[in-house]
């Protein structure tokens, strides 16, 4: 690529911008009254729905800062979250679920090694759909991705899979509960293991009662932990295989290992609403502020999907991630109301 000289640069910075033209600000306009319409009146699936059809329809007029904005906004909102359970509770939701975490985790990306195998999808899009599935949908991809040098290509098609999935889940996880009178403790248990990313996780919980979401809530957030460990793991059996990519020792020299750091603010934000008496005064606020803008995440999860996305999406990943999602979803279930297992 040649590189652009310092006086045109200089003067295209100068140069005025262009207005917007009437189509965008009708977007925009559009945005404003959907989003405002959605968290004062909105459910989770409905939030979803919503941005699906605003992104096909009309069109995000936003569309190049919605990833980082929706990552930023997510993140608060767990953080925020925190101020409305108590510290105690979150530790041993977290720590009595671990066990049954490492084996989910550990045989989803067995099967998913067998089932791409047998599918016979590259190994790099196969291992972005397992540990997708496996532990945390799109975060888990984009840590993962960084260490095993992974195509965008790649990355657009396990994400656009675990994207359908996700928003499926977000309808039948909590009418399959209600089907099969899961108590609360069952279901939030049920959706911090099965349901892919937190987004949907909470966005189920709510949906299904309070109890349901602190369950949720902190299975997921312990089993996001387990992003490092698996990065570290995945970006060291990657690097001895000498791969024929050629870009792989490049880009993969100086990897970063993407920590969930929000998770530390979390549980602080729980710890002050446990021992600190003005803060838990503010909790139910600060709760609510969390769930809605919890509606406004899902909506702008919603807007990223495009008729672009889901071409790239063949038959084989959904294949893949349907068989490791059902595995997971079913198997989980199972042995919740087989052993009666909860929090």
């Amino acid at each position: 690529m040649n590189a652009v000289p310092a006086d045109k640069l200089k003067n295209d910075q100068q140069r005025p911008k262009p207005a917007a033209s009437p189509g965008h600000r009708a977007k925009v306009f559009a945005l404003a009254v959907v989003v405002i319409g959605l968290m004062l009146w909105a459910s989770p699936p409905t939030a979803l729905v919503a941005g699906i059809l605003f992104a096909l329809l009309i069109g995000h007029p936003f569309a190049h800062w919605n990833h980082d904005v929706t990552k930023w906004l997510l993140q608060i909102c767990v953080v925020l979250l925190g101020f409305g359970m108590d510290l105690p509770v979150v530790l041993r939701l977290g720590l009595n679920g671990s066990v049954f975490a490492a084996a989910t985790i550990g045989a989803t990306l067995l099967l998913g090694w067998w089932v791409g195998r047998r599918m016979a999808l590259d190994s790099k899009t196969n291992t972005l759909i397992s540990v997708g599935t496996a532990i945390c949908g799109g975060s888990a991809i984009a840590a993962v991705s960084s260490v095993i040098a992974a195509s965008e290509a790649e990355i657009a098609v396990s994400i656009g899979t675990i994207f359908l999935l996700n928003a499926v889940a977000l309808y039948v996880f909590p009418l399959t509960g209600h089907l099969l009178h899961l108590s609360q403790a069952q279901f939030g248990l049920w959706a911090g293991v099965a349901i892919h990313d937190i987004s949907s996780v909470v966005g189920a919980g709510m949906s299904y009662g309070p109890d349901a979401l602190t369950t949720a809530t902190a299975v997921k957030l312990s089993r996001t932990l387990w992003i490092v460990p698996l990065t570290v793991a995945l970006a060291f059996g990657f690097a001895r295989r000498k791969p024929a990519d050629a870009e792989f020792p490049r880009r993969n020299k100086h990897f970063k290992i993407a920590v969930p750091w929000f998770i530390g603010f979390f549980l602080l934000a729980s710890l002050l609403r446990s021992y600190v008496p003005v803060i838990s005064t503010w909790s139910p606020q600060l709760s609510e502020i969390a769930r809605r803008g919890m509606i406004l995440v899902l909506f702008l999860i919603g807007t990223s999907l495009s008729v672009r996305a889901l071409r790239v999406v063949g038959w084989r990943t959904v294949v893949t991630g349907l068989t490791l999602w059902l595995f997971v979803s079913i198997g989980s279930l199972a042995a919740i109301l087989l052993l009666k297992l909860t929090t």
